[in-house]
């Protein structure tokens, strides 16, 4: 085990952020001098649950994060300070709610299935103004800016810091661009162990709004940000290793397009679940701004809405790019970096177990023909997700009582905050009735 004051000493840091992700994705931190990381790292450090968004009182005592050395990571754009996630604990327990602890038990599961869930994510963000009312660049107006060599450039300070940041923490980043809206982006960096990916994914999203304020810009993935423009999608490419990590077991060249038949069964449970999946996936009122949405300024939304999977095909919930692995195409930028990874491995664990079928693969531009199949539709609001993931019993066991049912006590009163409000476009339309 890394000795974190060793690191510190090592290193030069002189802080530590020990750091958990609470229910609903927002990242809680101590700031923790390093000459007491040595007692953190036995004991923890100390918050109060209720103060963050977990099931909690003000009368339950305190938990600790204690933080795993094997994620710590050095902050490149301010290396006296590095990040680490913390796994919770109450009353010398793990807190069975705590999004890191979910994920980390269905990795215990997919080990009895003598499996190494390998993943990789696409965080797509809108780099935007200061006060959030607009994209940053107002000389990004293309109808189709997707790659836009001049609009990237024009962003390249922001851009190359990132991806300098990357190289140096040995994230293997391989590719930037500018993504179908304006003022979007993704980067893409290589797939590793999906607890390692949840881990980076999370210090990415906290990486990438602190450099974009470091120059004077905001960046934000909240799933719909412009209702003109394409949102932002948290593509997840999933795999499964044998436990050395030396094979793919989703790889057959034989099988059809070079997928086995448990990487089948998988992806079968993964469709079965995906109603009650997208309380996981798509977890934000926002959400569902984007999975059904009217076409956007580009001409397409590159967003599902309805449970189907095809071949290099992205206008399907699911495509299969290449032989080996499968691209969940449902996921947003609100997703939880632990609970995605866990809802798709519950979900797709349980296809393995129950050998499932994943139905035919429909070869068909969905956007353009979807009316022509018989093709089950995604939920239209959060509420519609929160109540099917609430009857998918099978889903909800599998990633725990106390996590399900703190779940879904927080997102369904964020649900009725939201029915509370009254909009502009209600008083507008009804005022004079």
């Amino acid at each position: 085990m890394t000795k974190l004051s060793k690191f510190a000493k090592d290193r030069g840091v002189r802080y530590f952020l020990i750091s958990f992700t609470d229910l609903r994705g927002v990242q809680r931190s101590k700031l923790v001098p390093a000459a007491a990381i040595d007692q953190m790292q036995a004991e923890g450090a100390g918050f109060a649950g209720f103060a963050t968004y977990l099931d909690m009182t003000p009368a339950d005592p305190d938990m600790f994060a204690r933080p795993d050395p094997d994620s710590v990571t050095q902050l490149p754009w301010r290396p006296e300070v590095a990040w680490v996630a913390g796994d919770l604990y109450m009353d010398d327990r793990p807190v069975e709610q705590a999004p890191r602890w979910v994920l980390k038990r269905q990795l215990g599961a997919a080990a009895k299935h003598k499996l190494r869930p390998m993943s990789g994510v696409e965080a797509e963000y809108h780099l935007i103004s200061p006060d959030g009312s607009a994209i940053s660049d107002p000389r990004d107006v293309d109808a189709k800016p997707c790659y836009d060599q001049s609009a990237v450039m024009r962003r390249f300070d922001v851009i190359s810091q990132i991806c300098d940041a990357m190289l140096t923490l040995g994230w293997g980043p391989y590719q930037n661009d500018h993504e179908d809206a304006n003022g979007q982006f993704e980067m893409n960096w290589t797939y590793a162990d999906a607890l390692v990916t949840a881990d980076r994914h999370a210090f990415f999203r906290f990486m990438v709004k602190s450099v974009a304020e470091l120059h004077g810009l905001r960046a934000t993935f909240m799933p719909k940000p412009f209702a003109e423009l394409t949102g932002n999608g948290c593509h997840l490419h999933v795999s499964c290793w044998s436990p050395d990590g030396k094979k793919n077991l989703f790889e057959d060249r034989k099988g059809e397009l070079g997928l086995s038949k448990s990487a089948y069964h998988f992806l079968g449970g993964v469709l079965g679940h995906a109603e009650g999946l997208c309380a996981l996936t798509n977890p934000t009122v926002n959400s569902y701004k984007r999975i059904n949405a009217p076409v956007t300024a580009s001409g397409a939304t590159w967003a599902p809405n309805s449970i189907t999977y095809a071949g290099n095909n992205r206008t399907h919930m699911v495509r299969i790019p290449d032989p080996g692995r499968f691209e969940l195409r449902l996921a947003d930028g609100s997703a939880n970096p632990y609970l995605l990874q866990a809802g798709v491995l519950a979900a797709g664990l349980d296809g393995l177990s129950r050998k499932s079928d994943p139905g035919k693969r429909l070869d068909i531009d969905m956007y353009a023909e979807g009316h022509k199949v018989k093709a089950k539709a995604l939920p239209l609001y959060l509420l519609d997700a929160l109540r099917a993931f609430g009857k998918d019993k099978t889903l909800a066991a599998a990633l725990g009582g106390d996590f399900t049912t703190a779940y879904l006590k927080l997102k369904t009163a964020e649900w009725d905050d939201y029915a509370r409000h009254l909009t502009e476009w209600e008083r507008q339309q009804t005022l004079d009735c």
